[in-house]
């Protein structure tokens, strides 16, 4: 059984992790299109540099789950020893401080109080 699950599982983090790959480089394309596109139709080189920016975070984010997902599958139905789940407790610690510092630039909050926000409604400045 293991000589069929370890190949599968192989292939399986790499088909993940490529889609990551995949996923910033297309991500990196399309800010680059819309940057061109909105500074034509604009013109103002302000809002178009926010608008790309917000659009690039966004794709690599998403890329990075892709990433940590393959490597979770790596390591868990790969590789299982203590080195390989301490690299993989490394790699996930540097992705998320990444997620978390990509996701205050692109929003302003941290990811948990963007619920408490939206709930709320816009926040008012006190007086």
């Amino acid at each position: 059984m293991a000589e069929f699950v370890k190949p599968m599982a192989e292939y399986a983090a790499s088909m993940v992790e490529a889609i990551g790959v995949l996923v910033i480089v297309g991500g990196s394309i399309y800010s680059l299109g819309f940057a061109a596109v909105h500074a034509y139709v604009s013109g103002t080189s302000e809002s178009t540099l926010q608008a790309v920016r917000q659009r690039l975070g966004r794709g690599i984010l998403l890329g990075l789950e892709f990433l940590v997902a393959g490597d979770i599958i790596h390591t868990v139905a790969v590789e299982l020893t203590f080195q390989t789940v301490g690299v993989l407790a490394i790699i996930v610690m540097i992705r998320t401080f990444l997620s978390f510092t990509l996701e205050l630039e692109l929003t302003g909050s941290w990811p948990w109080q963007k619920h408490a926000d939206t709930d709320a409604g816009p926040a008012v400045p006190d007086a």
